[in-house]
Parts: structure tokens; C-alpha cells; sequence
């Protein structure tokens, strides 16, 4: 069965870390984009990361600049996202998804779910004190 799953997801005081896994299944995951998305309560579903099939660039939103870190390990057909520092206000659902939109002009937009291939069921992340 072709799938993303994602894994990782905790319960974090503020300043603290976690590092999320995007896991492939059925396909080989490092010939595809791969973006990061996040959903907190009662806010609309937004872009936080995403990375190049087969030449691994990597972009990210304003927010994520310096404190997340996307990365690829092919031979596991994963894709990380450490998070450092995190508030908050990172609070929410993260998502991985196949992303077409990935490239220079990523903006972190989201364009709604039809237009992203493949979906993950998503991992909490919760920060508070």
C-alpha cells in the first residue's frame, strides 16, 4: 500500500525539541517532494518545510527559518523535520504530504487537499509548561 506515515510527535515544554519522521511506504519516497504542514485548533492548515526529490533542496516559511531543520534519509525513505526552540505557538497537527509546489517560490502556502497527492494522518506536537 502506497502511504506516508508520520511519527515523532510529543509533548514538549517550551525550548525544548523533537525531530518528526515522514516514513515512505510502497514507494520510493526520494524521488518525490516532500513538504511539512502543521494545523493548529481552529486555524487553517499552513506550509512549514519542504524538501526536493532527487537534488534535496530544502526551503522553509519565515517561522522556520533557523529554528527547523528538513532533511532526507533515503535509505530508510524518510524525511526529518527537527525542530528546535519550539513555543507555544507550534502547538498544532504535523502533516507530510507529496508537495508539487516545493521549489524557489515555495511560500508555505497550502492550496487545499486535492491538490497534494499523498497524505500522511498526521503527529501532535503540544508545547506547554
Amino acid at each position: 500500500q502506497v502511504q506516508l506515515e508520520e511519527s515523532g510527535g510529543d509533548s514538549v515544554q517550551p525550548g525544548g525539541s523533537l525531530r518528526l519522521a515522514c516514513t515512505g511506504y510502497g514507494f520510493t519516497q526520494a524521488y518525490y517532494n516532500i513538504g511539512w504542514f502543521r494545523q493548529a485548533p481552529g486555524k487553517e492548515r499552513e506550509g512549514v518545510s519542504c524538501i526536493t526529490g532527487r537534488d534535496d533542496r530544502t526551503y522553509y516559511v519565515d517561522f522556520a527559518k533557523g529554528r527547523f531543520a528538513i532533511s532526507r534519509d533515503s535509505a530508510k525513505n524518510t524525511v526529518y523535520l527537527q525542530m528546535n526552540n519550539l513555543q507555544s505557538e507550534d502547538t498544532a497537527v504535523y502533516y507530510c504530504a507529496t508537495d508539487n509546489f516545493c521549489g524557489p517560490s515555495y511560500s508555505g502556502r497550502y492550496y487545499g487537499p486535492d491538490e497534494y497527492d499523498m497524505w500522511g494522518r498526521g503527529t501532535q506536537v503540544t508545547v506547554s509548561s
